[in-house]
């Protein structure tokens, strides 16, 4: 039975893949074209991986440090227990109060201005999404009375202090003395020090509650409430509970709202990563359009043939499309393959090779992480996937144009 037009094309597109000139030229360009597209594809996911377990490193450490969602009160809250009663739901693990003011700190020659927090030194109140967390115990050492703080990595660095010295805290008050106006001075101790990977890390202290509001003179007032939820990303039951405090007069700020601004930095890179990285893709589909450009100058003949037995431009196009986009698509889908396969163990990889070559590339004195993130979403699986594609069945348009255009009188002439 003869072939249709269609599974003619097709047929012949898939010998042409691995046929070629006798000194296999024609195949050695067409195995480049699909490596390269295999490792422009691989690539590409690799990196929005590693960026992806980069975003989720650093969310779940500022987790570890910063609330939930924050209860503001413009002018502070007396019965801070009154009004966490009142908001008890299901939801809802915990309602801490916190006091939160500005001062600088200041060791010999450096000085640093910044936030300074009073929060209970209770490991209990700070749930996490992941597991044991160092911040808590850091916290936990803070005692009422002793005027000890807690410091990120980054202000302890800038300040040159370690755990165990001294620094001048400085509060934006003044005191009227007989001597005259002086601001407000208290000597405190270094007890510990966290890093999370943030600019957290630089601009924020912790003191336990009730130091913090005896120098602040807050009495038994404090700044509001942290607020813990089940489940941070998701937050259920955020906006009945938004209700309640806009009705009391009260302010809410999410953690994604407080932290927007490194959120949307963390996007932007990454797109301008994967926008980058693009190029490779597109790179390897130019390296289709070449192959099969060589691929329809060798095959002249052949087409002229073909044209001389009745067959239409439209099904010799079809030929070539076949051939680039098989080519293409295998490319992206064994670049997809691999890309799946390596990215959860993309850490791992690291480690062998470091401990092959005997070098660290995350040095846990520069770096918050010593072992590579990875987290692989099926989006951006499905996205490059489909950019590579796409970019594949594009690439074989002109080549195959040009080949229905082939005059079969002209290339027989001197054959």
């Amino acid at each position: 039975m003869p072939l249709s037009n269609s599974r003619l094309s097709v047929f012949i597109g898939l010998r042409y893949i691995t046929s070629g000139r006798s000194d296999g030229f024609g195949s050695f360009v067409s195995v480049f074209s699909f490596l390269a597209m295999s490792l422009g594809v691989m690539v590409l996911i690799l990196v929005l991986s590693v960026m992806n377990g980069f975003d989720r490193e650093i969310k779940t450490r500022l987790l570890e440090v910063i609330p939930h969602a924050t209860l503001h009160a413009p002018h502070g809250l007396q019965d801070w227990q009154l009004l966490a009663s009142t908001l008890e739901r299901p939801e809802l693990l915990a309602s801490i109060p916190y006091i939160e003011g500005q001062a600088m700190l200041t060791s010999g020659s450096h000085f640093q201005g910044v936030s300074v927090q009073g929060v209970l030194p209770d490991a209990s109140n700070y749930p996490s999404v992941s597991g044991p967390r160092p911040f808590a115990a850091e916290v936990e050492k803070l005692q009422a009375g002793t005027y000890g703080v807690v410091l990120g990595a980054l202000l302890a660095r800038s300040l040159d202090v370690e755990v165990g010295d001294r620094l001048l805290l400085t509060l934006p008050e003044l005191s009227v003395t007989p001597l005259g106006v002086f601001p407000r001075v208290k000597q405190v101790t270094v007890l510990g020090v966290f890093q999370v990977g943030a600019q957290i890390d630089s601009g924020v202290a912790f003191m336990h509650l009730n130091d913090l509001g005896r120098l602040l003179r807050m009495g038994s007032k404090v700044s509001g409430l942290r607020l813990f939820f089940d489940d941070p990303f998701a937050m259920s039951g955020l906006s009945s509970l938004r209700a309640d405090i806009s009705a009391q007069g009260y302010q809410i700020e999410t953690w994604q709202q407080s932290m927007a601004q490194l959120f949307q930095a963390i996007r932007t890179e990454k797109t301008v990563v994967g926008l980058l990285l693009s190029v490779i893709i597109g790179v390897a589909a130019f390296n289709i359009v070449a192959s099969l450009v060589l691929m329809v100058n060798e095959k002249r003949k052949d087409i002229a043939v073909l044209r001389s037995l009745g067959m239409m431009p439209a099904t010799i196009a079809a030929i070539f499309r076949t051939q680039g986009g098989v080519t293409g698509v295998l490319g992206v889908a064994c670049g997809v393959i691999a890309a799946c396969l390596l990215a959860p163990n993309i850490g791992a990889v690291l480690a062998f090779f470091e401990a092959l070559v005997g070098a660290q590339m995350f040095d846990p004195e520069l770096y918050f992480i010593t072992v590579l993130p990875s987290h692989l979403q099926w989006a951006d699986v499905i996205v490059v996937g489909t950019l590579g594609v796409v970019l594949s069945v594009l690439a074989t348009l002109y080549p195959a144009w040009r080949a229905g255009k082939v005059p079969p009188a002209e290339a027989l002439r001197y054959e």
